[in-house]
């Protein structure tokens, strides 16, 4: 007997069920050249520790997009990865050899690179065990690392044509400088947050005389790089200066008094430094007037050479001992506390240090101009929401030059050499002959991840068979706070080196919260480790938390009483199952199709039977076309309406008139279909909940094979039965009106009452009067098309029937008035707003035809029950 323990057990249904689809080769594609292929490559996690709880959300809604399309037929490929992230995970790396006490320069670049790949090794087994956890079905054979040799000379190959063109170049600019990884790091690596700092004000003398002039600045430290001060040319209060020079406090440096527009007359004193070597502002500045750059900081930031007595300080040791020596001379003014933005790096969290220097750029103006005019042709990309669509162009139209080299070891090392004789050399292989010392930096991650999507099918082998077959992908998934950094680059990437979108869809999800709404962070110690999620609840009950709950591009907040309901939901239907299981564990297929036949040519089977065969052709429908529009939530909660309540509270509950009865022949049609509702059901659950969804689908008694490659549901036109939906439709409204009538006046279902039902459909209702009865026990049953209304009768209004409960003695008629009345007021508001939406002209001419009837039917509906209340009010008042 395929029996199914009494409670569900997440950990046991769990347990080995991934190694099996592995060892079943299920997840590779199926090389059906006849079949459309999708393709999508993972979002690569770094190597730098475990999953989050927001790559988690990837890689479920990609999972459940390709199992999916998997069950529909599509030649699938879901290529899985990892990116070595550069920054982060040499940071990692040598955190753990100080632990030993250990720096990398004791070990030199091989060695400390031999321990970076140990690294990888032992975090990519961890990731990999996650994934499995997680159950995502991905072609292992197909699994790349951003360091792969074949990633490698991609990044080459893209480096050299860029340089060639032109468009990659090494110069010396101001850059932002993470004094802690002592490596350059690009504009979107700086995160702005929001701190206490002040504004201090000194006074710079004027050379040869008593005269001084104020300036204000939150980094007084910065002074000591200090190549000019600034007025307005039309300020009148600095005319008298402008050609004169200030001597700088402390290190008697002379510089001068020039006019340019950024001085601000209406801003502080309007005397502005220039330190063009730290300061973006001020370096434009320092190239429209040819001032020298002063670079007055150590990679580490710590003060050099040109920093004087304060050479050797920290940067922010030497603000304040510049502070106090200020003070002392009488040359600080004033201390203004003030709450402003400071640059912070993305991946060690230090402020961030402007800073001039010698890197090595990406020209970035015909890359973007490329991708913003890709996005006006047939080939664009397509944001879900479309709103992300304009992120994207706005960054484009505004981006800067894209600083690509990263002073570390661990990385795509730069395909530049040099030679003692001042010469560079650029190419995909080092240069031939002796004496040429290769770039010690290595480029931005992000650079080779920017090549993810075409460098992992064997680009730039164009004639590579995954290349021509599964490229361009189809879709992405992604949140929405790495569009800068890796959708827009893999957009221009690919677009300049294959003339192609990278991917037909970007689907971009929001960020986890807690249930406060908070960013998930370290310092807040409000993370969730998915794992530990997956430990108490299961994978299935996490994915299906992950696909509901929001909408795409919105945030949504983790909670634990929302597992509980995932919990609680996948345990119902693991209910449903064994009742179903244990009642029908002999039929076989052919006697199932045999009895789906009858049942669509109305030979055999029950109103039922026809009704839930028609409700699961809409939910297929509308399941399949929320899925492919990515409302993971809003198909969530079609199936799960349909599951809990017409499936499970209904269908099950109505089928029981059957299954106790006498008829065999009418339980064999009604065990057929019970089963074949369940394996419909846990096919379109597959996706989503993949693992009970498979120890389900494998104890049926007419199935074969891994739900993983069984067929998609289907909408069966033959079982669409219009009559039976609109019938079983009106019995369950019925059966819940006499239930709500029964609470309201404390009357148990134990206690039968008398009950009348005036219908003009009263053929049908006396022909389901079986079912009427089992649900409500009425002591006397009456079904007419027209009948004597009792005077003291509790009421209710149902589409196509009036309902009397004769409860002499149990209702107060001032109060039955008063219970009208606020149902009278509800229909009315229901009409209303049907009456606008059909009033709004721009509705009726837009909205589809059959959504426009619908709303007329619904007007139609509400109407009858509002005359049908209004009418029993005033009968109950007249008597």
């Amino acid at each position: 007997m395929n029996e199914l323990t009494p409670k569900f057990n997440p950990t046991e249904v769990e347990a080995g069920r991934y190694e099996k689809w592995l060892e079943a080769d299920v997840f590779k594609p199926s090389g059906n050249p006849d079949a459309e292929p999708y393709s999508i490559v993972i979002p690569p996690p770094n190597v730098t520790g475990k999953l989050h709880l927001g790559h988690a959300w990837d890689t479920t809604l990609q999972d459940i997009i390709i199992r999916q399309k998997r069950m529909q037929g599509f030649d699938t490929l879901w290529l899985p990865g990892m990116d070595h992230a550069g920054i982060a995970t040499q940071a990692k790396v040598a955190a753990r050899l100080a632990e030993d006490g250990i720096l990398p320069q004791d070990l030199g670049r091989e060695k400390f690179l031999d321990k970076v790949w140990e690294w990888k090794d032992e975090y990519a087994a961890t990731i990999k065990e996650q994934w499995g956890k997680m159950g995502i079905s991905v072609d292992y054979s197909r699994e790349r690392f951003t360091l792969d040799e074949g990633l490698s000379q991609a990044v080459r190959k893209v480096f050299v044509q860029l340089y060639n063109k032109g468009w990659i170049y090494r110069g010396e600019k101001l850059i932002n400088w993470d004094p802690k990884a002592m490596t350059a790091l690009s504009d979107i690596e700086v995160i702005h947050k929001e701190i206490d700092g002040a504004f201090y004000h000194i006074t710079y003398q004027i050379e040869g005389s008593d005269e001084f002039v104020e300036i204000a600045t939150t980094r007084p430290e910065t002074f000591l790089g200090d190549t000019a001060v600034i007025v307005n040319e039309k300020d009148e209060r600095y005319k008298h200066l402008v050609g004169k020079n200030v001597i700088l406090p402390i290190i008697n440096r002379v510089i001068p008094i020039l006019t340019d527009d950024h001085a601000d007359m209406e801003k502080g004193t309007g005397v502005v430094k220039i330190t063009p070597a730290h300061d973006p502002n001020d370096f434009e500045v320092a190239m429209r007037h040819d001032l020298p750059m002063i670079n007055m900081m150590n990679n580490d930031g710590t003060i050099n050479e040109n920093g004087g007595k304060y050479e050797g300080l920290d940067r922010f040791e030497a603000r304040k001992q510049i502070v106090a020596d200020l003070k002392e001379l009488g040359q600080l003014v004033d201390i203004k506390p003030v709450r402003h933005e400071v640059g912070h790096s993305e991946r060690t969290g230090v402020v961030v240090e402007p800073r001039l220097s010698t890197q090595w750029f990406v020209k970035m103006d015909e890359l973007a101009k490329n991708a913003i005019a890709n996005q006006t042709t047939e080939d664009a990309v397509e944001f879900y929401p479309p709103r992300f669509n304009d992120t994207f162009m706005q960054w484009m139209e505004n981006v800067h030059d894209w600083v690509i080299s990263r002073q570390l070891w661990w990385g795509h090392q730069i395909p530049a050499w040099y030679n003692e004789a001042g010469e560079m050399y650029v190419g995909e292989e080092a240069p031939e002959g002796e004496g040429w010392t290769q770039d010690a930096d290595v480029l931005d991650t992000w650079f080779s991840s920017a090549l993810w999507p075409f460098s992992t099918m064997g680009w730039p082998d164009e004639n590579s068979a995954d290349f021509k077959r599964y490229f361009p992908t189809s879709t992405l998934v992604t949140g929405y706070d790495i569009i800068f950094f890796w959708v827009s680059r893999m957009i221009f990437q690919s677009l300049e080196f294959t003339g192609k979108s990278p991917f037909h869809n970007v689907l971009i999800h929001g960020l986890i919260r807690d249930e406060e709404g908070r960013k998930m962070s370290k310092s807040l110690g409000n993370g969730i480790d998915p794992m530990d999620v997956i430990e108490k609840y299961g994978a299935d009950a996490l994915r299906w938390f992950l696909s509901n709950g929001s909408a795409p591009g919105q945030d949504v907040r983790f909670s634990y009483d929302k597992m509980d309901a995932a919990w609680n939901f996948i345990n119902k239907i693991w209910n449903v199952s064994r009742y179903i299981l244990m009642n029908a564990e002999d039929v076989s297929a052919d006697a199932v199709s045999s009895a789906l036949t009858k049942v669509a040519n109305k030979t055999a089977g029950n109103v039922t039977d026809r009704w839930i065969l028609t409700r699961l052709n809409d939910t297929v429908e509308r399941v399949t076309e929320q899925m492919d529009k990515f409302e993971f939530g809003v198909a969530g909660h079609i199936l799960y309406n349909f599951i809990w309540d017409e499936f499970a509270n209904w269908y099950l509950e109505l089928t029981k008139e059957v299954m106790f009865g006498e008829e065999e022949a009418e339980k064999d049609i009604t065990r057929a279909v019970l089963l074949h509702v369940l394996d419909q059901v846990l096919r379109l659950l597959h996706p989503i909940m993949p693992f009970f969804t498979e120890e389900i689908f494998e104890k049926l008694p007419n199935t074969s094979g891994s739900i993983v490659v069984a067929e998609y549901p289907k909408v069966r036109p033959e079982f669409n039965d219009d009559k039976a939906s609109e019938g079983v439709a009106m019995l369950i409204e019925l059966i819940t009106a006499v239930r709500n009538i029964r609470a309201e006046v404390n009357t148990p279902l134990s206690k039968a009452v008398p009950m009348l039902i005036k219908s003009e459909h009263a053929d049908f209702l006396n022909a389901v009067s079986p079912y009427i009865s089992r649900f409500t026990n009425p002591s006397e049953l009456t079904i007419a098309k027209d009948l004597a209304v009792p005077e003291q009768a509790m009421s209710a209004v149902i589409t196509g029937a009036e309902l009397y409960l004769p409860l002499a003695g149990l209702i107060n008629i001032e109060e039955e008035i008063a219970r009208l009345e606020k149902e009278l007021a509800k229909w009315q508001k229901e009409l209303d707003l049907v009456n606008k939406k059909l009033g709004n002209e721009r509705f009726v001419a837009n909205a589809k035809a059959e959504v426009v009837q619908k709303e007329k039917d619904k007007l139609a509906d509400y109407q009858e029950k509002f005359d049908t209340v209004k009418a029993r009010i005033a009968e109950l008042k007249e008597n």
